[in-house]
């Protein structure tokens, strides 16, 4: 393990780590048959100075060998050290946190509150949802049948669920940044007394714009507190801002999280874009595992999933403007292995940690190289296999290659079938159509005009070149070039009665597409 002190904190302190606390995980990696981790030889949970009853619920929970960032992190955050590590989802580190933060609020109680609120003594703070809410299971398995004693704060759920939640004495909040800031604003959740902060997958926070959040929320916690930051990628953007937050930390990294792992093959198709359905159809027939699709934007993700459903495949889909109930729903059928295809945008996958997805499929290319490895990291966990594959226009080749240079690797370029099925996109309108015609005819009749209005017709826009004198009454009139204007002084005429005519309508419907 290597260790390194960033520049310490005025504000905040701890104390000096024993350099002999560190922990140096052999070199040799075995995989856990129980819970799919890597695990280290010669080590096990019961060698930490923890109490007798924590180990108990750990080996009740089925822990009993760490994993590499659960023994180097677990030591050193038992003494009081600030933790600055860098580890990907799927690597164990929930547990590096959740035991020594249990650890401390069980062996040291704070005085009485005679009928108060019991203070908050930890929080931890996540980018999504989804995370937070695994995190609270796993913390539900170490400390069980123990009420009111740690608190969801997200948003797309009860907000008055969670302020009484928070009246009940807490030890434990569990949050997104924003949910927990407005609250923090209302004066509705007190944060003096946190004694330990957890700030779980920064460089995903800092994405999606949590930084303003989190510099009022850690603003208003205790200066002498315990800090411990997690990232998947540690770049001088994300030290610089961690470097206010953590005093003297331990660093610990895990693995290379810079480019993929070695255990995921890489590929990638050329394929035209009204073919790429036909192509992640084809590779459902003809594979076999689960299917991780990433969709650039909402409205793609939810065309894609409902494109499979309609040939004939089980997916679903998840984005952050689905309900949580939704998303919740979704990733549980996906794990389950109920739908075997789920359809996700970036921001919303975060929150993914589902072991055994054989497949990623990038059906959008990404917009950076940060987003590839985060989206491929899906699969080829634990040491398992996994294969990731990622569709690229003729016109994006160039951006694939840069892929290929920034991260060093090397794709396995493959050319799609050009017989595939061609996907029906939506179509320009075509103004000659007898059903266009009929179109039109309808919308005249919700003209309120004090004219007649003649119902218009393809032929007529080509002999319209001449305005008629005058402006129309209570509407926009024309000007002698022909260019639109409007009546009455200053150009303003009176009410306007009438809509937009229905082909202005139809020229902007086929815009864009």
């Amino acid at each position: 393990m290597t260790s390194a002190t960033l520049e310490q904190n005025p504000t905040s302190s701890t104390s000096e780590i024993n350099p002999a606390s560190n922990v140096t995980a052999p070199e040799a990696i075995e995989i856990d048959s129980t819970t799919g981790l890597p695990l280290l030889k010669d080590v096990h949970f019961n060698d930490f100075k923890i109490s007798e009853s924590l180990k108990a619920r750990l080996h009740a929970a089925g822990f009993k060998t760490p994993t590499p960032v659960q023994a180097k992190a677990i030591p050193p955050a038992l003494e009081g050290a600030d933790i600055l590590a860098t580890a990907s989802t799927g690597t164990g580190k929930t547990l590096s946190f959740l035991i020594p933060m249990i650890e401390r609020m069980d062996a040291t109680s704070v005085p009485s509150t005679k009928g108060k609120r019991n203070p908050i003594r930890a929080l931890i703070l996540l980018p999504t949802r989804e995370l937070a809410m695994q995190v609270l299971e796993a913390y539900a398995k170490l400390v069980p049948g123990v009420r009111n004693d740690a608190v969801l704060v997200c948003g797309g759920l009860s907000e008055n669920n969670q302020l009484d939640q928070l009246d009940r004495g807490p030890r434990l909040v569990v949050a997104t940044p924003g949910r927990l800031e407005d609250f923090l604003r209302r004066r509705s959740v007190n944060l003096g007394s946190v004694e330990m902060l957890v700030l779980d997958e920064v460089d995903r926070m800092l994405d999606m714009g949590f930084l303003p959040a989190i510099k009022r929320i850690v603003g208003a916690l205790p200066k002498t507190r315990q800090t411990m930051c997690y990232s998947a990628t540690l770049d001088a953007n994300i030290r610089e801002i961690v470097k206010d937050y953590v005093s003297k930390p331990v660093r610990i990294e895990i693995g290379t999280t810079s480019k993929p792992s070695d255990r995921v093959e890489l590929r990638v198709y050329t394929v035209m874009q009204d073919q790429k359905l036909g192509l992640l159809d084809q590779m459902l027939r003809e594979e076999e595992g689960t299917f991780l699709v990433f969709s650039r934007t909402k409205h793609g993700a939810d065309r894609i999933s409902k494109k499979l459903e309609k040939l004939g495949h089980d997916a679903d889909v998840i984005h952050g403007d689905r309900s949580q109930s939704q998303r919740t729903a979704a990733l549980k059928g996906f794990a389950s292995g109920r739908h075997r295809v789920l359809v996700a945008t970036d921001v919303a996958a975060r929150g993914i940690d589902v072991n055994d997805i054989a497949h990623v499929v990038n059906y959008d290319l990404p917009n950076a190289s940060d987003d590839f490895v985060h989206r491929i990291g899906r699969t080829g966990r634990a040491g398992k296999k996994g294969v990731a594959t990622t569709f690229v226009m003729p016109q994006e080749r160039s951006d694939a290659r840069k892929l290929e240079r920034e991260l060093k690797i090397k794709f396995e370029w493959r050319e799609a079938d050009k017989n595939l099925q061609k996907e029906e996109r939506n179509k320009p309108v075509d103004l000659a159509s007898p059903a266009t015609g009929d179109v039109l005819q309808m919308e005249t009749r919700a003209w309120r005009g004090n004219d007649p209005v003649t119902p218009m017709t393809p032929n007529s826009f080509a002999s319209r070149s001449t305005p008629s004198n005058g402006p129309r009454p209570g509407g926009r009139g024309f000007s002698g070039n022909g260019s639109a204007g409007r009546s009455g002084p200053g150009g303003s005429g009176g009410p306007r009665t009438g809509n937009r005519s229905a082909a202005s309508r139809v020229n902007r419907g086929t815009r864009g597409r």
